[in-house]
């Protein structure tokens, strides 16, 4: 039983006198008196009614013993049952046995909170031989026979009170503690927890960037003391962002975790791996003695690789760059062998990827290069660094031009015009291609509305839209901001994405596609034939036209099998009632053979490069024709599904 358990309502009472009828005494004193004034009270209440509360009396519950030792066993059973003693009255002498003091010695051994009472009628024990005995104390009372009733009374009251304040106090006390305890482990396994989070990786549990630079300094303390070299291995998944664009981060998730399962069961008990961000890892091999038994680990993680995936009921094939330091060879910190195998790491995935190399000084530079590159993208947004080129598309038959596509460039204070070829994967990588997209969007309405108050004939205006601006779920909310902000009717707004973007998410996909064909813009599938290719979504989804990619164009002139597919996608295109646009076309053969089979429109460096904006509007107004309402009406009508919305 606790000590908040106890009922304070009864007050155990030992009195300890080898004379029983001071037992009889004690008795009735403070047990019968108690029971007759609650007696009493009951009458009281029966007479009067209202009852008046007073003070109330404890209950006392009295045992007897004529012997201290006796009493001590009462006192030592009394704890064990968890009902102890409040108070003991205890006579001096009590012949042949113990004596009092010798028998409340062996009471406060038992139980140190008793309350007690001398009784004695002699005057043979002086204070200071009780004091030297039992030492100073607020528990101990002397009460001389004989006593009056009230004096034994008072002396039950308030030893009583004293007591049940002490335990009640102690209770509250050890409660508090209890609190105190768990609210202390709860701490201490939160702070675990949080010093386990800063030095791992939350989704794999491997050790995270913080724990790696510290374990690449202990393997640099060992190999300075033991003379053997170690390795870090960087280990970059391929293509991981097709899997994130395409089957979404949960999948990736998946991914992310099933490699680092198959890392650590390639790694031996003195190894690391380490989570470097992203879908980068990181192995110490320590120690390495020779480069050949870096490229065993290397080979046999690509090889755990090879066994496919599964993830989002989707079978994948995953492979890996692996980019290898040395120590001491390739650097002497751990800042040094991580930069350094991650330069590697790059120079592998420039080599084809799925594939190792080990540092070389010459790939430091290439490293330094692209960081700098990065540094420079995230401000070249703020810095107006941007610019849109326009690229005509022209219509086959009449030679007018109609559309066109903005394409956007970096103009680098150093390094002068940027193509996009170099820094969009970058900006992937980085995650700015959004807000990137968004500002393409911004600019390509603005230019538009501009060149409609500039009395330039009507031209729509196609812009890209990458597939995480498509995923991200705010890209309808952007697009009307954008032509709200220009003031441009959406009928001059066309979106080109990818195959794959568009099939990532099918469901949501069509509501998107649905939403965009009723504000009136126009939807185009870039690069078809490269992508997913599948029939079924030209039929779902209210799209606009195809985009031939320009690599089944370049050779379409010397290569039978390309022709046969582009005239396979124009008849399948115009038999959904789908307009054409070939990309890529440089030679006039190549024109002949597409106005032949009927495609709708072109853009390629046979008719214009990409154009800044002035020099695109000086082109089409030298390209410009007389032409009546109708045919521009013409030009612009649309026959997706839901053109009948617009």
């Amino acid at each position: 039983m606790t000590l908040d358990a106890i009922s304070f309502d009864e007050v155990r009472v030992l009195v300890i006198d080898d004379n029983t009828a001071i037992h009889e005494d004690f008795r009735l004193i403070l047990a019968d008196d108690a029971e007759m004034h609650r007696n009493l009270s009951r009458i009281e209440d029966l007479l009067f009614g209202d009852r008046v509360e007073s003070p109330t009396s404890p209950a006392y519950r009295l045992d007897y013993a004529t012997q201290g030792q006796h009493g001590a066993e009462y006192v030592e059973r009394a704890i064990a049952d968890g009902r102890p003693y409040a108070i003991a009255f205890i006579d001096m002498r009590m012949p042949p046995g113990w004596d009092g003091l010798e028998t409340i010695e062996h009471i406060w051994a038992a139980d140190p909170d008793v309350q007690i009472v001398i009784c004695s009628a002699h005057s043979d024990y002086d204070w200071t031989d009780v004091v030297g005995r039992l030492g100073h104390t607020d528990k101990l009372l002397i009460l001389k026979k004989p006593f009056e009733p009230i004096e034994v009374k008072q002396c039950a009251s308030a030893l009583a009170r004293k007591w049940q304040q002490a335990r009640a106090l102690r209770a509250h006390v050890d409660s508090l503690e209890r609190v105190i305890t768990t609210r202390t482990e709860r701490l201490e396994a939160a702070n675990q927890q949080l010093r386990h989070l800063a030095t791992h990786d939350a989704l794999t549990n491997l050790p995270n960037r913080v724990l790696l630079d510290d374990r690449v300094a202990q393997a640099i303390a060992h190999a300075d003391q033991d003379g053997q070299p170690f390795a870090v291995l960087m280990v970059d998944l391929d293509r991981f962002k097709l899997i994130n664009d395409s089957l979404g981060h949960r999948a990736g998730d998946e991914v992310l975790n099933e490699v680092a399962r198959r890392l650590n069961a390639i790694a031996r008990s003195v190894d690391t791996v380490a989570r470097g961000g992203g879908d980068e890892f990181v192995m110490i091999i320590s120690p390495a003695p020779t480069r050949q038994e870096a490229d065993d680990v290397g080979r046999r993680v690509n090889e755990s690789l090879q066994t496919p995936m599964r993830a989002a009921q989707t079978t994948l094939h995953i492979s890996a760059s692996i980019g290898v330091a040395f120590y001491p060879a390739d650097g002497s910190t751990a800042e040094t062998l991580i930069g350094r195998a991650d330069a590697a790491m790059y120079c592998a995935k420039n080599y084809g990827r799925n594939n190792l190399q080990h540092f070389s000084l010459h790939m430091n530079s290439v490293t330094i290069e692209r960081v700098n590159l990065e540094s420079d993208l995230h401000q070249a947004l703020s810095l107006r660094q941007f610019k849109l080129y326009y690229q005509p598309k022209v219509d086959t038959a009449s030679g007018d031009v109609r559309s066109a596509e903005a394409l956007i460039r970096w103009e680098h204070p150093t390094r002068g015009l940027i193509s996009p070829v170099e820094f969009i994967p970058l900006a992937e990588d980085c995650g700015l291609i959004n807000d990137i997209g968004a500002w393409v969007l911004q600019e390509a309405c603005r230019q538009c509305r501009v060149w409609q108050l500039e009395g330039l004939p009507s031209l729509r205006i196609a812009v890209n839209v990458a597939a995480s601006q498509f995923r991200q779920g705010n890209l309808l909310e952007v697009i009307r901001d954008a032509l709200r902000s220009a003031q441009l009717e959406a009928r001059y707004l066309e979106l080109e994405m990818t195959e794959s973007a568009v099939m990532t998410n099918p469901e949501e996909s069509a509501r998107i596609l649905e939403q965009l064909s009723r504000m009136g813009v126009m939807v185009s599938v870039d690069d078809f034939g490269t992508g997913y290719s599948s029939m079924s979504y030209l039929r779902r989804f209210p799209i606009d036209k195809l985009k031939i990619d320009q690599g089944f164009i370049k050779d379409l002139i010397t290569q039978p099998d390309d022709a046969s597919i582009v005239q396979a996608i124009i008849s399948l295109a115009h038999n959904l009632r789908l307009k054409v646009v070939a990309e890529g076309v440089e030679t006039a053969e190549q024109l002949k053979f597409l106005r032949s089979l009927g495609c709708d429109q072109y853009q390629g460096f046979h008719f214009s490069a990409a154009l800044p904006a002035e020099e695109f509007a000086a082109m089409v107004r030298s390209w410009e024709k007389d032409a009546d309402a109708s045919s521009d009406q013409e030009a612009m009508r649309t026959h997706s599904k839901l053109a009948a919305y617009r």
